[in-house]
């Protein structure tokens, strides 16, 4: 083998030792991935239930039931659809009706989400990103003034501070 082969097998060594550890890396990552989905997409099409997800959106109004001293149901709604929450444990501090809310699971094979991870931001006009990115897609939200009601755009129900920078 010349100097030039031999560098060249070197080369061709190193870049298949790279790639492998790049795929064994990607696909430990694929697993722990939880896509986003808001109420109106589950609806629509229902992940599998084995499929770790993100459900946001806000708490709906007068859905909150608590079963017990850490058992809470509830539902998240984007102003379309909703999707009924179980969760077990305890609940931020600030969780409260009509605040927004992202919980990470699965859904279960009676349409119920069943909810591990339940995140609420310190600040209590607070709305994810995917939240504000799908509801100004249905024309739902102003920048700077929030949620709009659909029958008056005037109508501010929800203030955000800085939620989509």
């Amino acid at each position: 083998m010349t100097r030039k082969q031999k560098r060249l097998a070197s080369i061709a060594t190193i870049l298949v030792v790279i790639g492998g550890a790049a795929a064994l890396v990607l696909t430990a990552l694929s697993d722990s991935v939880a896509y986003f989905h808001s109420p109106s997409d589950i609806v629509a099409k229902a992940p599998a239930q084995s499929q770790r997800i993100r459900l946001g959106g806000l708490v709906e109004s007068g859905s909150v039931v608590r079963d017990g001293s850490q058992h809470v149901s509830f539902k998240v709604t984007d102003t379309l659809e909703s999707v009924e929450v179980a969760y077990t444990g305890l609940l931020p501090d600030l969780f409260r009706e009509g605040q927004g809310v992202v919980t990470e699971g699965t859904l279960g094979p009676d349409r119920i989400f069943v909810a591990d991870t339940v995140l609420a931001k310190h600040d209590e006009t607070y709305m994810p990103k995917e939240v504000v990115d799908d509801l100004k897609e249905r024309g739902l939200w102003e920048d700077g003034k929030g949620m709009v009601s659909q029958d008056t755009p005037e109508a501010v129900v929800t203030q955000t501070s800085g939620a989509g920078s």
